[in-house]
């Protein structure tokens, strides 16, 4: 009894967490309550059990899969067409964003007493999924860098509500002058996306065309109209943002916390730092662009792709710009980490 007991409390509490985290952030209008319920509730469960569940790639992907089809689903042409003439102040405050984290990065280095490349790769903006995957091969510490970078997307996730809901006064659910869609069209559409876009997926070797793929084929659905109005049944959407909120919540384990203990005040105030001059940085792409600032912000915010993609599907941004420049800056990381990596490479970690 007495270990049932131990079992099933703290799941209990958990989900008792999850649903009035869900109820009072449902009540407040902000968007995708339900994501920052499964982060509450992950980590509930992550700090309490000795050995919390994590979440398999199945469920990991398939959430992916549905956040992507439901961005496809909010591109338009004249999306497209604004975003094709406005890249280059895009660019350039990807670049600098970029350029921030790794000056956070080489900093946490010095404070912290680790090397200059798990310091630079532990706090490079974006990728914390692909960069934990492929640190040890990269020559850093894979157990700093896994535990940093999701310590800046939980950061992340944890400030956006009230950021999106006191600063940007945003709110949950579609735009009002949304043309109404069929429950049949909307599953076939979910079906077809996911299947056909989760095959590209399998194909190409990169972790992010499981969210790609299918976003490319909804998108394709949504502007040729061949379905009419379509968009992803809320209930789906729902139950993929509590999975990516669980994804977050669950890394935080007590073990993954003693593994930088030392490291953590210095850790988040550098995270913290990095964020807001992402948020500056947001600030002047929406001077300069005239884009609204919620999709300045969720554009230029330092990571949790999957996360600030599907908050930016279910408000008033523009999903469409906050993905280009997101994906920008994710494949700019891929693309620097080798590179950062023999640059670095001399120079042992500090054990």
């Amino acid at each position: 009894m007495t270990a049932r007991r131990e079992v099933l409390l703290p799941w209990g509490v958990a989900v008792l967490a999850t649903a009035l985290t869900g109820w009072l952030l449902w009540l407040l209008d902000v968007p995708s309550p339900m994501l920052f319920a499964g982060l509450v509730g992950g980590g509930v469960l992550a700090l309490w059990l000795e050995r919390p569940p994590q979440l398999g790639r199945v469920a990991s992907r398939s959430a992916q899969a549905v956040i992507g089809t439901t961005i496809g689903a909010t591109i338009t042409l004249s999306a497209l067409r604004g975003l094709a003439e406005d890249w280059q102040p895009a660019v350039i405050v990807t670049v600098a964003t970029l350029a921030l984290s790794i000056a956070g990065g080489f900093a946490l280095a010095m404070w912290g007493g680790i090397g200059r490349l798990t310091g630079v790769l532990a706090m490079i903006a974006g990728g914390a999924s692909t960069l934990t995957a492929i640190a040890r091969d990269l020559g850093g510490d894979e157990r700093i860098i896994a535990v940093i970078q999701y310590l800046r997307v939980l950061l992340i996730l944890i400030t956006l509500p009230a950021i999106a809901l006191i600063v940007f006064s945003a709110s949950s659910g579609p735009s009002a002058d949304e043309p109404p869609t069929e429950l049949w069209s909307d599953v076939l559409f979910l079906v077809i996306s996911v299947t056909v876009g989760s095959f590209i997926g399998w194909l190409v070797p990169i972790a992010t065309f499981f969210l790609l793929g299918p976003m490319i084929i909804a998108a394709a659905i949504a502007i040729s109209g061949v379905l009419g109005a379509v968009q992803v049944p809320p209930l789906v959407v729902a139950a993929c943002f509590l999975v990516l909120g669980l994804q977050v919540g669950l890394r935080f384990t007590r073990e993954s916390l003693r593994t930088i203990a030392r490291l953590l005040p210095g850790a988040a105030l550098m995270t913290a730092l990095v964020i807001a001059g992402s948020g500056l940085l947001g600030w002047a792409l929406a001077a300069v662009t005239g884009i609204d600032g919620l999709t300045a912000y969720l554009a230029t915010t330092p990571g949790g792709l999957p996360a600030v993609l599907a908050i930016a599907a279910d408000s008033s941004a523009d999903a469409t710009y906050v993905f280009a420049v997101q994906m920008a800056r994710l494949l700019m990381v891929l693309a620097l980490a080798p590179l950062l990596s023999r640059w670095l490479a001399h120079e042992p970690d500090a054990d």
